[in-house]
């Protein structure tokens, strides 16, 4: 052991304890979603319990004792060796607060839905199998033609509950006026149908292209014959991190003169999406778009 570290003593332990709870808060959340994905317990108890109960305190601790660690690296020298570890425990810490900080934004921002189509006034059906399909892997949110979002949520989102879910898509699509202020839109862009003049089958080999590069697991395959008329493809897309599940089903068909398609994304689990569908549904369609040359209107 050299001088200064003998010097910093005590002082360097405390910088290097600070260093490694920070790292282990780190660790923590990412077993959290993990433990959650295998299967070692319940998204319920990795999401809420691990990361949004237990997650903020252990950070708090992690920010607390990486700044008592600077100050009394400060206080006399050997400073260099106990100063950089408490630094970068104060680094990671903030790190951590802030995606924290971050994620409850983005919640407080998002309407509480969980499902999204393009075309609420005919809503796509997903196939029996596949309902069956979500009921014996434990999805807890039904597939409704006009789902209402549930009372539960006025406890964080007040006068959401009971709402219909199509009516909160269309306001966070769309700038829109509340009390006389100005409310922007919670989403990118709107969630709408994409027009094309190649035939259904054509567009339909497209859409499952895309799917199978974007890892989907694909649960019915669409019809690509020049023949088709109308088809529909159904996929499964899981989470890196937690191994959720969201459901996709896009359906295209003829409509005057042109080869239409929509899509709806929807979740097993859970109140708000965070807006993941709504955003998997508008990056799906604007690459299906630039590749088969489509358009937004008709």
């Amino acid at each position: 052991m050299s001088d200064t570290t003998k010097k910093a003593g005590w002082r360097l332990t405390v910088a290097g304890v600070a260093l490694g709870v920070s790292i282990f808060t780190v660790l923590w959340f990412a077993a959290a979603a993990l433990g959650s994905k295998f299967g070692l317990w319940g998204w319920q108890f990795g999401l809420g319990t691990m990361i949004l109960g237990w997650g903020p305190g252990l950070t708090f601790f992690a920010l607390g004792l990486a700044v008592i660690a600077i100050i009394i690296a400060l206080i006399k020298a050997p400073r260099f060796q106990p100063t950089l570890l408490a630094l970068a425990a104060l680094l990671i810490a903030l790190m951590v607060f802030f995606r924290i900080a971050g994620f409850g934004a983005q919640a407080a921002s998002l309407p509480p839905i969980h499902d999204v189509q393009t075309d609420w006034s005919e809503p796509i059906a997903l196939s029996e199998s596949l309902i069956a399909q979500r009921r014996s892997d434990g999805a807890l949110n039904e597939v409704q033609d006009d789902p209402t979002i549930t009372e539960g949520a006025d406890g964080r989102w007040p006068g959401m509950g009971g709402r219909r879910v199509a009516e909160v898509q269309e306001e966070a699509e769309r700038e829109r006026t509340v009390d006389g202020e100005t409310v922007e839109p919670a989403y990118d862009r709107p969630i709408e149908p994409v027009y094309f003049d190649q035939s259904p089958g054509e567009i339909a080999s497209y859409a499952l292209q895309i799917a199978e590069d974007r890892g989907w697991d694909i649960f019915s395959r669409p019809e690509t014959g020049q023949d088709v008329e109308r088809t529909v493809l159904e996929a499964t897309e899981t989470s890196t991190w937690f191994g959720f599940k969201d459901d996709v089903a896009i359906r295209i068909r003829a409509v005057e003169g042109a080869t239409r398609v929509d899509m709806r994304s929807i979740s097993r689990v859970g109140l708000s999406d965070l807006g993941m569908n709504a955003r998997r549904v508008s990056s799906f369609m604007d690459e299906l778009e630039a590749r088969a040359n489509g358009r937004r209107q008709p």
